[in-house]
C-alpha cells in the first residue's frame, strides 16, 4: 500500500505540479499488541481467528495537506480494480464524539507468494497535518500526560480544538483551490 500511495503521489505530482501527500507512515501491529487484541474480541489467539477477525494487523496512514486531497486519493482507491475496499468510516464527514477526524478505508490488497496469491487486508487512515496534529495531541493527553492535566477539561479542549481545525482547514482549502485554479489558467495559457 505504501508503494501504491507513493506511485499515485508522483504521478498526481507530474499531472497537477503538487504533491498531494504531505508523508506517508505504516506499521504492523506487533505480537502482543495482536494477542491483546484477541483477547479483547473475546477471541482464542490463534492464526485463524487473526486472519477472520482482526484487519488491521497492517496499516498506513496517509498524511495530505489539504481535505480535498483526502478526497481524491479515496476516489484513487475506489478505482483499483486490484483491491477491494472492505469498509470505509468517514470520521472527516462524522467526527467521532471527542473531535477525532480521519478517513478510515479497509482494503484487501493482493500478496503474492511463491506458489499463491492473498488478498490481505490493510487499514489505510488518511487526513490532513492538521487532522494528523490534533490526533496526536489527542494521543499524548490520553495515554502520556494523565497526571499532569488536572484542573483542565480535556474533552472540551479537543472538541474545541478539532472544531477550530477544522474551521482553519476550509479557509486553507480555498486558498489551495485559488492556487489550483490559477495554476490551471497559466498552464492553458503556455499552451
Amino acid at each position: 500500500m505504501v508503494v501504491r500511495f507513493e506511485i499515485l503521489d508522483r504521478d498526481l505530482s507530474l499531472r497537477r505540479n503538487r504533491n498531494p501527500i504531505h508523508h506517508i507512515e505504516s506499521r504492523i501491529k506487533s505480537p502482543v499488541s495482536i494477542y491483546e487484541k484477541l483477547l479483547r474480541y473475546g477471541k482464542d489467539p490463534t492464526i485463524g481467528n487473526l486472519e477472520e477477525y482482526l484487519m488491521d494487523v497492517a496499516g498506513v496512514r496517509v498524511i495530505c495537506s489539504y481535505k480535498n486531497d483526502v478526497k481524491r486519493l479515496m476516489g484513487l482507491l475506489r478505482s483499483q480494480d486490484d483491491l477491494e475496499i472492505v469498509r470505509v468510516k468517514n470520521y472527516i464527514e462524522n467526527p467521532k464524539p471527542n473531535g477525532y477526524r480521519s478517513l478510515h478505508v479497509i482494503v484487501r490488497i493482493p500478496v503474492y507468494f511463491m506458489d499463491s496469491k492473498e488478498m490481505v487486508p490493510v487499514e489505510v487512515q488518511i487526513r490532513t497535518i492538521a487532522m494528523d496534529y490534533w490526533a496526536s495531541l489527542e494521543h499524548d493527553l490520553k495515554y502520556k500526560a494523565v497526571a499532569e492535566t488536572h484542573g483542565l477539561d480535556i474533552a472540551g479542549e479537543l472538541q474545541e480544538c478539532s472544531k477550530i481545525i477544522e474551521d482553519m482547514e476550509e479557509r486553507m482549502q480555498v486558498l489551495a483551490n485559488a492556487l489550483d485554479a490559477g495554476q490551471s489558467k497559466h498552464s492553458k495559457l503556455g499552451k
